[in-house]
Order: structure tokens, then sequence, then C-alpha cells
């Protein structure tokens, strides 16, 4: 029950949708199954161990640790609660963490056993309170303490602007940002995509996404929950789990990795997926050979959106209707695109520019960064994505390049400029620069340039795997450049800015 009849409550919100309690939330691959019930208890257990520990709506809850049904629990009861759910990627180093935490100032940090001792050095340095360790298999001191509170607890009653989840996303100077989603954000999003992409009760979507990930955490379980549908819950893709476990759903969000993987495995056909409804693609460009290739294989033509952190989904190819290979759709309802000039101006069907959203969807703004939140939002309040688009006759968007560098490897956000500096601090490199080039797999890879020291000493040189190892030291897996190129020079425009169209344009030729 809720405390007030109008509350905006992310939770509240997804509980108005749930089925008969006793209905299937979950199965996992270990034989492990949730029910709806399970959901309301153990998210009510875990809300009321927060409130106990002191905590206040508006407090920051820092999560690190791997998928399982408890994190998911974890999640729902932070909501629930009225606190802020701030989701951190399991592959993050140290040194990364600890701009995070310092950022954030959680009153809360969740961690796994083997990260405990380094995290909570951080915490002791900053002041946080200690960390509470969560294991994949729900071990660990966190759920024996939930699991001791009453299975009662009345939604915090929040206002739609209030702010749900913390999620940071580095920008081109390598600054990472906190983006700030109100219950309002993400409330209406999942309802528009529910609706829109046809979720119902006896849907069963195949959830084999991270859950630290706007895709997997706010899209895809936005839906389920919000229809009343079940999930085959796996930590993490693997091609042959979802072969197997293919037949028994009907619905797969995935990244283009997952979908270019499957069609390398002979099994995969149009009778492995003969109960798929549909299948949804995101988070990184989707080649259209990669599209064209599906639909030949399966007879089903793969459905690509487009959202980003700031926003959740604003774009999507239609459930029913034409599914345009190389689009990203048309606007969801209730969402404003429009593609802007140079100057502001609103351009027609064919010109290329600057993709500018507006609607409820839209994130409250950057953490602490009040000047940033202004300058990426024009005077009527559209906000500026950073994309270069164009849409065709028919209203579909295309996405074709993006004005802020940023690459996406994998499904997950790269930010060149955070490599670079990490890369330009080693002895015997002068400067560097990074970009994206398509792959196959990934959609895009990481491939750095570097310019040598000329007057370094020749042993100070470093070569290729020195520079590799080197920022994998430092950052996380996803980050490291999968080739590392050299040259005497970095070609610039007359402004001296470092011209990496020309830099992909030269290395997509090697």
């Amino acid at each position: 029950m809720m405390t007030g009849q109008h509350s905006a409550n992310l939770y509240a919100a997804y509980a108005a949708n749930f089925p008969a309690p006793e209905r299937l939330l979950l199965s996992t691959p270990a034989g492990a199954s949730y029910s709806y019930a399970d959901a309301e208890r153990q998210s009510a257990q875990v809300a009321n161990y927060l409130v106990s520990l002191g905590l206040s709506p508006g407090d920051r809850v820092t999560v690190q640790v791997e998928k399982s049904a408890q994190n998911l629990w974890l999640f729902l009861g932070v909501v629930r609660a009225g606190l802020v759910y701030h989701p951190l990627n399991s592959a993050y180093t140290d040194d990364e963490l600890r701009f995070f935490f310092a950022d954030a100032r959680p009153a809360l940090v969740v961690c796994e056993a083997a990260r405990a001792t380094a995290i909570g050095a951080i915490c002791a340095d900053l002041g946080i309170a200690q960390p509470v360790v969560l294991e994949r298999d729900g071990s660990g001191d966190l759920m024996p303490a939930v699991l001791g509170c009453s299975v009662h607890f009345n939604t915090a009653c929040s206002n739609a602007d209030d702010i749900a989840a913390l999620v940071y996303s580095s920008g081109t100077t390598g600054q990472p940002k906190g983006i700030m989603l109100s219950h309002g954000n993400l409330a209406s999003n999942a309802t528009v995509l529910c609706n829109l992409w046809g979720f119902r009760q006896d849907d069963c979507l195949l959830h084999m996404l991270p859950i630290f990930h706007v895709h997997g955490l706010f899209v895809a379980l936005g839906c389920v929950l919000m229809s009343g549908a079940s999930m085959r819950w796996h930590s993490r893709f693997d091609v042959r789990d979802a072969v197997q476990d293919m037949p028994g759903c009907t619905v797969m969000m995935g990244v283009p990795t997952y979908y270019t993987r499957l069609l390398s495995v002979p099994e995969f056909d149009a009778h492995l997926c003969r109960n798929m409804r549909l299948f949804i693609s995101g988070s990184a460009p989707l080649l259209p050979e990669t599209f064209e290739r599906f639909k030949a294989v399966t007879g089903q033509a793969i459905l690509e959106r487009y959202g980003m952190t700031e926003t959740g989904m604003n774009i999507s190819n239609p459930l029913h209707g034409e599914r345009k290979a190389g689009s990203v759709g048309l606007p969801l309802p209730g969402v404003e695109v429009r593609i802007s000039g140079v100057q502001g101006e609103s351009l027609g069907p064919g010109e290329v520019g600057d993709i500018e959203v507006r609607g409820p969807n839209v994130f409250v703004g950057y953490w602490n960064l009040p000047e940033k939140t202004a300058a990426d939002f024009t005077p009527d309040g559209f906000f500026r994505t950073g994309d270069k688009g164009v849409v065709d006759a028919d209203g579909y968007v295309s996405i074709v390049g993006r004005s802020k560098d940023m690459i996406i490897t994998g499904g997950l956000n790269v930010y060149p400029r955070e490599v670079e500096l990490l890369i330009d601090g080693i002895d015997g490199v002068l400067e560097s620069a990074v970009v994206g080039l398509p792959d196959a797999d990934f959609g895009e890879k990481v491939v750095a340039v570097v310019v040598p020291d000329s007057n370094a000493h020749c042993s100070a040189m470093p070569d290729e795997d020195a520079i590799v190892d080197a920022v994998r030291a430092q950052a996380a897996a996803f980050k490291v450049p999968k080739q590392v190129f050299f040259a005497e020079e970095l070609p610039r425009n007359t402004m001296g800015k470092v011209r990496k169209d020309l830099l992909r344009h030269t290395l997509s030729d090697r």
C-alpha cells in the first residue's frame, strides 16, 4: 500500500500492473524461480532494512555487484523507499570507483566480497560508511539482515520529479557526469515502450543484459514489470544458453553483438525462433548487413530503436509496419524529435543535423552540474543529444554520427578522451587519439593512434602491448584498445583540433 493516493513512485507504477501474486516473474538456468509475490515481499524487506539504517528519501545507494535476483530486489527496494539507486559496472577499477563515490556521496555501498577490502579503503578515505556484501548467489551480509525485516512496507510517496536513479556517463572531456533520472522519467518511458512493443502477461523475456546499464535495468525490466510478464534470467549473455532457452521465450532484447553471435551458430534458424514474436536491438548501431542476414535466417526483422542514458528510449521502429535497415525508426508517442542546423533552425527530410529531443522521458539534469545541464538544453526545452541524424520522407530517423565522438562497443559506452588521458600519461607517448571503428561482433571497436615522443630515449618508447597493458591496469576491459597504431602526427584542422573523421577513414582501409 502507498502512503498517499497520488504517488509517482516508480515501484508503485510497476506494482499497479503486477499480475496475480503467484505468477512467475523470473526463472534461472540453475532451477530457481521467483514469483511476483517474492518481488513484493523481498523489496519490502529491503526497503525496511534501508530505512532501519537511517537512510532518507534522496540518499544514494551505490551498487557494484554481479547480476542476481537479489540484486533485482535491492533495486526495487531502493526505489520503493524513495532512495536513489546508483548502479556501477562491475568492471570499474578502484581509481574509477573513487571518483564515483566522491561525487555521488552514497549513504550506502553494496559490493561483492572480493572487492570489499579495496572499496572499504576508499570509503574510509572519503568518510563513507563501510560497504555491505552481496554475492551473486545471494550470500554475504546484506541478505541475512534484509530477511530479518518485515515483509510489509508502505511505498514512499514520491513526486514525478524526485530522483529514482543516478547513472554516470562520461563526457568527451573524460569527466564523468551523474545523470539524474526521475520516477516520472522511468515510469513514463516504460509505459510507452510496454504498449508500443505489445508486451503482455504471457510474454517471456530472454533477459541476458547487465542491469547496471539503462538497457537491461530500465528498458527490459520496465517492460516486464509494467506488463506482468516473466523473464528467463541469465547472469550474462552466452550464445549456447540463448539457443537453449529461446524456444521457451517470446521476446529478446540485446545489443548487436548478441545477434551476430547467434547468427554464427548453425542451429539458430527459423524453427528455433518459432515462439519468438520480437527481437529488439539497441545500445549500439546495428549494421544493415546484420539486419538483412538475420531476416534471411529467421524470417524475422530485428526491431532497432534509439535511446541514451539521459533520455531512455526516444525512437523505435514499429511493432507493426516497416522496420528499415539502418534506421532507428519513428519518434515514440509523447516524445518530440527534431533535426537542427548549426544556427538552431529546424531541418527538413534528407538534411543532416543535430538530434534534439523533448518529452517526459528526458532526464532532470546532471548531478551537481547546473551549468552543464543548462548548456545541454535549448531555450525551448529540447535536449541536445550530441548525435547527428537525418529523417527520411517517411519520418524514419537514421543516426549518421556522434558529435561527441562516443564509442559504443558491445553496448557499453567508451569516451575517447578518458582513454586518451591514460595513454598520454605513458612514458614515451607524446599524444594520442582514440576512435571507434566498425566491428561485426561488437558494433564498434576501440582503436588508438599514438604519436611517440621523439625526444624520448628509444628504450622508453612503448610498443602496442605495453600501451594495451597500461590502459588495462587503469580502466575497465571494454575501454582497452583492440588495436594500436603509430603515427608521426595527428591530422588537425585550422583550429588545431584533431580530425577524427580523417583518422577513422584512414584506419578503416587498413
